[in-house]
């Protein structure tokens, strides 16, 4: 991929909070930043990811070229690399997978985009898997505290989104990997609402008591969509489970959590920027 086609993608995935269109658009997209084998500088990549729980996956496919990409060659010179995934930029440590282990996830790569066995067939060398473990991260890079919420929940609708149009376009079973992009999504909406529950509620309960009714509605709306979390949880885990059977229970988490982000924000936001008033 030439390098202005690269700085084009960066440019617009910065300025746009990780949404970029073209080849890219409705793609899982990080930016990749890893430091030159030879030249020792950062060299920053837009490469596609798979959700695999708390770490991400990156596959050295290069188009299915003849070479590895130089991202690639980075890492394995030095593992350490800045992931930006639109909300957050956090530091990550790169582990190559082999084996069986490389195998099953190529595979699943495969089933749920083909787009990945056409690069193999294109090459002799077998296109290599990376997991990326987040070792250090920090708050949002956003302009204030209600901005960073807001693009926390438009990375929860962004994903959710994609989510929906995979289990769509899927046959009658659930693939390997649309199984884990659900279970993945899930434990990341848990662990959000868990962290408002006790720091940021917790914080506006103690600061302004006539937040007392939005906060217990706010909390209300967490434990119904932890109820609905838990039944697409036991769909997506259920062997036999059928994707119309996914498709009903991802839309009814849509329908109650796009309310609940849509509430918290009117809410919330003017609270949290100081433009409400006190």
């Amino acid at each position: 991929m030439p390098n202005d086609f690269n700085q084009q993608i960066i440019d617009e995935f910065r300025a746009n909070s990780g949404r970029v269109g073209g080849p890219f658009e409705g793609s899982r997209l990080i930016l990749l930043t890893t430091v030159g084998a030879r030249s020792g500088a950062p060299h920053t990549t837009p490469v596609g990811y798979l959700p695999d729980g708390e770490r991400i996956l990156v596959i050295a496919s290069a188009g299915g070229g003849p070479r590895h990409p130089d991202w690639y060659h980075n890492l394995l010179a030095d593992p350490h690399a800045t992931v930006e995934d639109g909300v957050f930029t956090y530091q990550a440590r790169a582990v190559v997978l082999t084996g069986a282990e490389r195998d099953e996830i190529f595979a699943r790569a495969v089933e749920a985009d083909p787009g990945w066995g056409a690069y193999q067939e294109k090459t002799s060398r077998v296109i290599p898997v990376v997991a990326l473990h987040q070792v250090a991260g920090g708050p949002p890079e956003a302009a204030s505290w209600g901005a960073a919420l807001k693009l926390i929940h438009d990375a929860f609708r962004r994903e959710l989104a994609l989510i929906r149009d995979e289990v769509a376009r899927s046959g009658p079973g659930l693939g390997a990997q649309l199984r884990v992009n659900c279970l993945t999504f899930c434990h990341g909406l848990h662990h959000h609402h868990r962290n408002e529950d006790d720091g940021m509620f917790a914080g506006l309960a103690g600061q302004r008591p006539d937040l007392a009714e939005t906060l217990r509605r706010l909390r209300e709306e967490h434990r119904r969509i932890a109820a609905l979390v838990e039944r697409l949880q036991r769909v997506v885990g259920d062997p036999d489970a059928d994707a119309a059977e996914a498709r009903r229970e991802v839309e009814l988490l849509t329908t109650e959590l796009e309310a609940h982000l849509t509430y918290e924000e009117e809410q919330l936001i003017p609270v949290l920027d100081g433009t409400d008033g006190r």
